[in-house]
Parts: C-alpha cells; structure tokens; sequence
C-alpha cells in the first residue's frame, strides 16, 4: 500500500505538492549533484587539483543523469546511496573523476542535501505563515466584536467575543515566525567533515574549500561538522510540531464550533455524508487536528534519531530519512489547509 501522501485518493486529502517536491527524489539527487559540483570547484580553488580538471569535473556533474535502478541497488548493498552515486559521477568526469568527491564522505553529501531541503522548506513555511496570519487579523477585524460564549472544561464560562477566539489561533504563528528566523543559520549548514567529522584529508585547505563550498550552495559555514549533533534536524522538526500543533488547536475549536446545535461558526464547502445528505462535515478542521497528531507522533522518533554512538551512526541517521520528510509535508500540507479553512468562513459568533 502507498504512502498516504502519495495514496491514489488519500492523496487528495494529505498530499501537498509544493512540500513535497522539496524532498522528493528528484530535490534530494540535485543537492547531492550540487554539493559534489561545489566539491569539485573548491578543491580546484585549493589547489588540490588543478583548476581545469576541477571545472570539467564540476561540468560533467552537472550535466549528467542518473542510472537510478543502479543507485537503488547500491544503497541496498552500501546503506547509503553516495557510493554509487560517485562512481556514476567518476565514470562521468572521465579523466577528471581525480577531481571528484576527494576528501569528502557520504555524510557531507547526504546532509548538505538535506539542509537544503530543510532551507527551501524554511521559506516556503515563512510565506505561508505570514499569509495565514494576515487572514486571521482580517476575521478578527471582521468579526472580531461578535460575541461568543467562553468555554472552560468543555462548560459554559463566560461572555467572550470571537477576537478573543481567534487570538490563540493567530497570536502563536508570530512566534512560529520568529522561531523560523531564528532557525534558519542553524538548519542551513554545510555538512563538511570528512571520514571521521574532523575534515582531516582536507586539513591544510580546510578552510578554503568548506567557504567555497558554502557560499556556492548558500549555506552556513559551521566550525565543525554536525555529522553526530542533529540538534539542529530536531530543531527543524519541533517546529514543524508546533506549526501544525497551533493549526491542530485551531481546527479542533472550528470543528466544536461547528456542532449542529452550537452553530456558532459558518462554512461554505463542507464535506458530503454518503448516507446522511443534512451533513456538511468540517473535513478540513478534522484534518488539521490529524495533521497535528502525526507530528506530535513522529517528533519523537525524530528526537530518538539524535541519539548518535560515537562519531556517526548508520541507525539513527536512517530513522530521519524515513520520518523527516513526512514531517514537512505534514507542516505544509497544515498551512494549506489551514489557509483554505479561513477562506471558507462566512460567519463567526454567537448565532441570531
């Protein structure tokens, strides 16, 4: 069975295509191809190779497709993709393939990679909060006075209005923004360190070339490689949890507000019931709590993949593979939905 972000009809409520290209196959191939084009050009810049022969290596990279049934193979085989993923590249560069991944390791790839995706995911969260948080202070000034009843424990409290509703909803996704900004040198990191996180096969250019490196793909420059200290992945995910947790609060309190007999909240495009055609069901305030609990269940494994032995873990590293990704199409899929749920309201507070 599918992943349901790729499901043949689950997709059409889980799936968000925009996140989900930034951790596709095709993206994580490309900031490989990048990081190794980069590698190529800096050690020409050192000196470690001589700068034509580092330029035709950086050029074959570029140009060059993938033999993925080759690299599926590998990766059973290796662990990881990068050996074959070098020779394929060696056998590309031709007699430039002594300009190809010298001195690096499969972790620097693979990571760098991942920065990247993380990056891109970075700023595509960072529009999509800033425009929700625009359409909830338009709701809060349109109806914002309309009164609503407080409730405390799931009881009756007191008489509150509908911008003291909103306020928990809009108020925390300033905080997500700022925590994103925050973030964001942390998460965009080159990851250069060598066999061992030391950079010691690079030692006398080491500086050089991580420089070069960086600021061709447009990342951090870190003093050391983060191969074992992926604070900053789990970082990435907390965030990530709570985004969609904040979004989760808000679409558990429309989905209440919307209970027949409550009526205090009105949308347009509810979803159908095969057998009961009164029904407009708030599909997407369910789906935001949904959202919500997946990450809240996936923060964890990503919190037990920091636990690294020694200087690189093969285990711990291939937890995040499968759960990091599910985890930023699960935040952006949220904002989407989130966006789409303001739009469809039409009336907030206490009903006539």
């Amino acid at each position: 069975m599918s992943h349901v972000f790729t499901h043949p009809w689950l997709a059409g409520l889980f799936a968000d295509p925009e996140t989900a290209a930034l951790w596709s196959p095709e993206a994580q191939l490309e900031g490989m191809r990048r990081f190794e084009a980069a590698w190529s050009r800096a050690l020409g810049r050192a000196g470690r190779v001589e700068a034509e022969t580092a330029e035709t290596a950086a050029r074959a990279i570029e140009a060059m497709s993938f033999d993925l049934s080759d690299l599926c193979d590998g990766t059973g085989q290796d662990g990881v993709v990068i050996p074959r993923l070098v020779a394929q590249m060696k056998a590309a560069a031709g007699a430039a393939k002594g300009a190809v991944h010298a001195g690096a390791t499969s972790q620097d790839v693979i990571d760098t990679s991942l920065a990247l995706s993380m990056t891109a995911s970075l700023d595509l969260f960072e529009a999509r909060l800033t425009a929700l948080n625009d359409s909830l202070l338009r709701l809060s000034a349109e109806f914002g006075e309309n009164p609503l009843m407080g409730r405390t424990r799931m009881q009756a409290a007191t008489e509150i209005t509908v911008a003291d509703r909103i306020a928990p909803w809009q108020q925390p996704l300033q905080a997500h923004l700022q925590r994103l900004r925050e973030l964001r040198p942390r998460v965009a990191r080159v990851q250069i360190g060598g066999a061992s996180g030391d950079r010691r096969a690079i030692a006398d250019q080491a500086d050089v070339i991580t420089a070069f490196v960086a600021a061709a793909l447009g990342l951090e420059n870190p003093p050391r490689a983060w191969h074992s200290m992926r604070d900053g992945v789990a970082e990435f995910a907390g965030l990530c949890a709570l985004i969609s947790g904040t979004l989760g609060k808000m679409g558990q309190d429309i989905a209440l507000m919307a209970q027949q007999g409550i009526g205090e909240i009105a949308l347009a495009g509810g979803g159908s019931s095969s057998a009961m055609p009164h029904k407009q069901n708030p599909v997407l305030a369910e789906l935001l709590v949904t959202l919500a609990r997946f990450n809240a269940g996936s923060l964890g494994q990503i919190h037990q993949a920091m636990v690294h032995e020694l200087e690189r873990s093969g285990a711990a590293w291939a937890l995040e593979w499968m759960v990091l990704p599910g985890i930023a199409e699960t935040t952006g899929r949220a904002l989407t939905v989130a966006a789409t749920l303001c739009s469809q309201i039409r009336r907030i507070g206490t009903p006539d």
